[in-house]
């Protein structure tokens, strides 16, 4: 029984070793070289095609073409920026000597420079606030110190041959109305002999002039101004 087993084992082996050589090929084809290039059919005919240029690239379809509309933007008109109105020769007067001053130091710290200058004036004045004469000069000058402790600077004595000699002159005006409320200010400092005469004396005044002052120059002007309500402000011809 071994022996029969032992010779179909061999037989089988033979019979593979026989396929894997080629063999029987005619019997059991492989599709394994020679036999697979034997049976190729017109092996003469087929012509190898190269493959294309690897460098060479395909035309780029072209891209269909499009009509684009132009749009016209209109930009905005910018209208030009309205200019700053100039005033081009303001006056305010007429100032006393000690109003004048106080005038002139408030309009210094508007640091206007060459745009404000003085322009004296000569008025003549019929009104006068006055304290009566006194009997000679030493009273009078006493008298006059008498003012400056009540912070009254702007005086004269009289020393012409009129009637009111060695009087002491308080401010000469042009309108009555104007002399009463210098003297309720003086009443109010503490000043009792003061009267209102009537007398025509020509006064040295004093003018502004402010040239070529913008909106805001003018506005902080005025607000000075109003702090003198008996001035009046006018136009000048520009220098």
């Amino acid at each position: 029984m071994l022996k029969f087993f032992f010779t179909i084992l061999l037989l089988a082996n033979g019979v593979l070793f026989a396929y894997q050589q080629g063999h029987l090929e005619t019997l059991m084809p492989s599709g394994r070289e020679p036999a697979r290039v034997s049976n190729q059919l017109n092996a003469d005919k087929i012509k190898l095609i190269p493959p294309p240029a690897t460098g060479a690239r395909a035309p780029a379809p072209a891209a269909p073409a499009v009509a684009v509309a132009a749009v016209a933007v209109q930009k905005p008109v910018e209208k030009p920026a309205p200019k700053s109105e100039v005033a081009a020769c303001t006056e305010i007067g007429n100032f006393n000597r000690e109003d004048a001053r106080l005038f002139e130091a408030k309009l210094a710290a508007l640091a206007l420079g060459t745009r404000v200058s003085k322009r004296p004036i000569r008025e003549v004045a019929t009104h006068i606030v006055y304290i009566p004469p006194l009997p000679d000069l030493e009273s009078a000058e006493n008298k006059t110190a008498e003012l400056r402790r009540l912070g009254i600077t702007d005086y004269y004595i009289i020393q012409d041959n009129s009637s009111m000699r060695m009087g002491i002159s308080l401010g000469v005006f042009r309108q009555e109305e104007a002399a009463r409320e210098h003297l309720v200010r003086l009443s109010q400092k503490g000043v009792r002999s003061a009267r209102i005469g009537a007398r025509s004396v020509t006064t040295s005044m004093v003018a502004f002039q402010l040239r070529d002052l913008d909106a805001q120059m003018r506005d902080s002007v005025n607000r000075i101004s109003a702090t003198f309500p008996k001035h009046e402000t006018r136009h000048c011809e520009p220098a």
